[in-house]
Order: C-alpha cells, then structure tokens, then sequence
C-alpha cells in the first residue's frame, strides 16, 4: 500500500515529538570532531509547504508547530529544533515545515553522510528534487523494513537510524521488532529511534513488548499523551492519543534530556493538559 502522503500530517503534535528528539540526537552526534552517518528510512518529501491544499486539508499543524511557534521561553535544549524552524521561516510566518530529511541535513558537517530511503513514488521524485547536487546525500527507493536490515552498518559507523513509518500496513507493529534486533546485531554500536502513534486500538503495546523481549540493547521510551477528559476534534488529529518513541542505544543523558523536552512538550502542545511519561525497558549500564 502506497496511499499514505506525509504532508496531510505536517507539523503535527507527532512531528513535533519525533523531530525534537531527532535534532538532541543529532546534536550529540554532532558535537564531536569525528564524522556520523544518519539512515532515515520514510523519509517523505524533504520539506512541507503548510499553506499547501493538502496541508490546509487537515491543518494537524494547527496542533503542533504552531502551538509553540514563534516560540515562547522554551528549554535551551530545544534550541536546536528552532534554529531549524527559524532558518525555514525566516519571517517569523509559518509557512514551511522540515521533514527529517531538512532536519538531517542542517546537522550535516563537511564529512558526514545521509542515507535516505522513499519507497513513495512521488515523494521519491520530491525527493531527488529536493537534494539538488549534494554529494553527502544518497537515496533509495526500497521497502522501508528490508533497508532497516539492508543498509547498515553503513561505512561510517558513528551514526543513527530514523524509523518513522505510517504503519499504514498493520504488520509493521510486529514486524519492526524482528527487524530491529537484526539490524542492531548488525551493526550494534549504532543509535536506532523508532516512531509510534498511540491510538485507541492499542497496538503499539505489541509493538513495544516485541521490542522489549527481542533487541538486545538498551531501550529508552518516550510519551507524550495528547487527550484529556472532553477531548473533541479540535484538540488534536483524529484518532491520534498520543505519540512516542523508542530510542534504542540512546546516547549518555539522552534520557534526562528527552524527559525535560517532552515535559515542555507535553505542556505547550496542550496548554498544560498533556503528560508526558519515560521508562528505560531495557538497561544495562548504571
């Protein structure tokens, strides 16, 4: 199935989450000499346009990114994800969001390497469009879950995975956990984050049980609970309770960070009803 289109969800209170621990991870990569590579595996079309019809559709934006834009006292560790904001928006008007690919490439130093993958036929053409000539970038067009196994490690060791699916086809709730401990025996020493909505049918449950039981590497979860008692339309995509994420091999303090973060988070998506919630699954260090 091929009908699933990023942009009608641009902005929204998961891109938000997702993509602010996105750039803390990025930053930790970052923040040493030594060159990294990042895998994104449904990378969508690069950068949104929100005044786009599509966008305009379902404004999920109107939830997320414009909750906390332009933005007000924020944590400092939520510098990075603004800078990458500001330097889309430079007038202080929303109009475009970054995907994780535009995310990605802002971090990018001289040495460093992305490694996308789209198997969306138009958004893969986006794509391609949007890289222009920049020889750090390469794309492919392949199922997402067979390039989860299929390209690592990649040639740069020092790196990340970025595992964002639609889970337009249900499997993937099972499936992904298989696929992670493959990739993480693989290539063990890389940082894997895994996207997961929270909706009413609960199957994110399996998927985190699966994760649990079968990769063998330290698990951090993050959630952010977006409902409250009265929740009607208007307070947050349909269906969407809530949004998390999996960070397997998180680097040193991303648990503190990403806690911090995801209580500012929690508070200014929904005016102070939200919650936030973090467990280590799995830990092996002290």
């Amino acid at each position: 199935m091929l009908s699933y289109q990023h942009i009608y969800h641009a902005g929204g209170p998961a891109d938000v989450h997702k993509h602010a621990a996105l750039c803390l991870l990025l930053e930790h990569l970052a923040a040493k000499t030594k060159p990294f590579s990042v895998i994104d595996l449904y990378a969508g079309e690069g950068r949104y346009d929100l005044t786009a019809d599509r966008a305009q559709k379902t404004k999920e934006y109107d939830q997320g990114v414009a909750r906390i834009w332009p933005a007000p006292a924020h944590p400092p560790l939520m510098q990075g994800y603004f800078n990458v904001l500001s330097g889309l928006n430079a007038d202080g008007a929303l109009r475009t969001y970054p995907g994780s690919p535009e995310i990605i490439r802002a971090f990018l130093r001289t040495d460093d390497h992305l490694t996308l993958n789209e198997l969306h036929p138009s958004a893969y053409r986006t794509l391609r469009h949007w890289r222009t000539d920049d020889s750090r970038i390469s794309i492919h067009k392949r199922d997402g879950l067979e390039a989860l196994v299929g390209l690592v490690p990649p040639a740069i060791r020092r790196g990340l995975v970025f595992i964002d699916p639609s889970y337009e086809v249900k499997t993937e709730y099972t499936d992904l956990a298989a696929k992670l401990a493959h990739a993480t025996a693989k290539w063990p020493q890389g940082i894997y984050a895994l996207w997961y909505p929270i909706l009413a049918e609960g199957r994110h449950r399996t998927l985190i049980e699966n994760a649990a039981a079968q990769v063998e590497v330290e698990i951090f979860k993050s959630e952010i609970m977006l409902t409250r008692p009265n929740h009607s339309e208007a307070d947050g995509p349909i269906g969407l309770l809530g949004t998390g994420l999996l960070v397997f091999n998180p680097p040193w303090q991303f648990d503190t960070a990403m806690t911090e973060a995801g209580i500012w988070l929690a508070n200014a998506l929904t005016a102070g009803s939200g919650r936030h919630t973090s467990a280590w699954l799995r830990r092996t260090k002290d």
